[in-house]
């Protein structure tokens, strides 16, 4: 699989989706048989996924049985929890001891591990012994939010491989900068992204969104840039891609060239159980919406009330399958409703770029 391209796999299969992209990545290819493999997901507290905020262990099952089905049988699990929550609590809670017992494969809490001073660009990062020591690196973050970074994706879910000491420094540096750095000196080779639910705006989850999709890149850099502006923002609204950027470690996403999607979600009930979406929700006309474009939606107008802008939409907004063929009335969302006064086109359309078109419909 090529560096520049993000393949995107949509619907709520995680298992069958995720194999779907491994076997048209053709990931086996490019792992020597005897390499030291770690899957790295997000686990920064004892809830399922479905809360938003970790990684969904049907991923981490899909990954593990195409490559033991590929022979490849020296697999790992790591992670380190967030300060003040338990790793090894988060195993159990998120399914991952089962997931060791059923395939045979060790877990490593890196809460309790020995750690290396690596020297970054005049910067000391504590850095679990075990991460450093993986020949291929398999990293599964959650697409969320982040209350203080914004988006939180694949560059920053390697602060789980840190100490927890180390974890309090990045905060006290301010995260961005350290966030970077760290991978530079911390390669993943694979990531996989758990789109299915994310956090509306905090990384602990309690408000998700279902996305619906799954996403598969090699550079951390272009997977956050193009999941900012899923969450409705610009990559330059998230500093430290911009400086993983500026430093190398990867290269922003610029063009839709480098999406390859290899399906389309499908409608489906949406849950409006979350306060804060049915806050949002209010002003939505939704009829047999996929997740992925409802969800897309629903990020973007939390990104405009959070700019107290949210009142200056007079319009119930249209959005789903059961338009398609309509003349609507008012501002329309999806190809589905290209037919509307006015509409922002895509299947799905990202966040930012339903901002961008609400922007000028209503002079934000």
């Amino acid at each position: 699989m090529d560096s520049d391209k993000i393949m995107i796999s949509y619907g709520d299969q995680p298992k069958k989706m995720v194999k779907e992209l491994l076997s048209k990545a053709e990931i086996e290819k490019e792992i020597n048989k005897d390499s030291l493999i770690a899957l790295k997901p997000n686990l920064i507290n004892p809830s399922r996924s479905e809360n938003g905020a970790t990684t969904d262990p049907e991923l981490t099952k899909a990954i593990i049985e195409y490559l033991q089905a590929k022979d490849f049988n020296n697999i790992i699990i790591i992670e380190g929890s967030w300060v003040g929550a338990d790793t090894e609590e988060a195993f159990a809670k998120c399914g991952y001891n089962k997931i060791a017992e059923e395939y045979d494969i060790p877990l490593y809490n890196l809460q309790q591990a020995e750690y290396t001073k690596k020297n970054v660009r005049g910067m000391e990062i504590e850095i679990a012994d075990k991460a450093l020591e993986v020949d291929y690196l398999i990293n599964l973050p959650v697409l969320k939010g982040h209350c203080q970074t914004k988006v939180t994706c694949a560059l920053k879910n390697l602060k789980g491989c840190l100490s927890d000491a180390e974890k309090r420094r990045f905060h006290k540096r301010g995260l961005h900068k350290p966030i970077a750095y760290l991978n530079e000196v911390l390669n993943q080779d694979l990531i996989v992204v758990d789109g299915i639910y994310g956090d509306l705006d905090f990384e602990e989850g309690g408000n998700p969104v279902k996305m619906n999709r799954i996403l598969l890149a090699k550079d951390p850099v272009l997977v956050d840039s193009y999941a900012a502006e899923l969450l409705g923002y610009s990559a330059s609204d998230v500093e430290y891609i911009e400086i993983a950027d500026q430093i190398g470690v990867g290269n922003k996403f610029i063009a839709e060239s480098s999406l390859i999607e290899i399906n389309k979600d499908q409608a489906e009930e949406i849950d409006h159980s979350s306060r804060k979406i049915k806050k949002l929700a209010a002003i939505i006309n939704e009829k047999d919406a996929c997740s992925a474009c409802y969800g897309s939606l629903v990020y973007a107008l939390k990104r405009i009330e959070e700019r107290g802008l949210l009142s200056k939409i007079e319009d119930q907004i249209s959005i789903g399958q059961g338009y398609k063929g309509e003349q609507i009335a008012g501002p329309g969302i999806g190809i589905c409703c290209k037919d509307a006064e006015a509409a922002v086109l895509g299947c799905p359309p990202a966040a930012k770029n339903i901002i961008n078109f609400l922007e000028k419909e209503y002079d934000l």
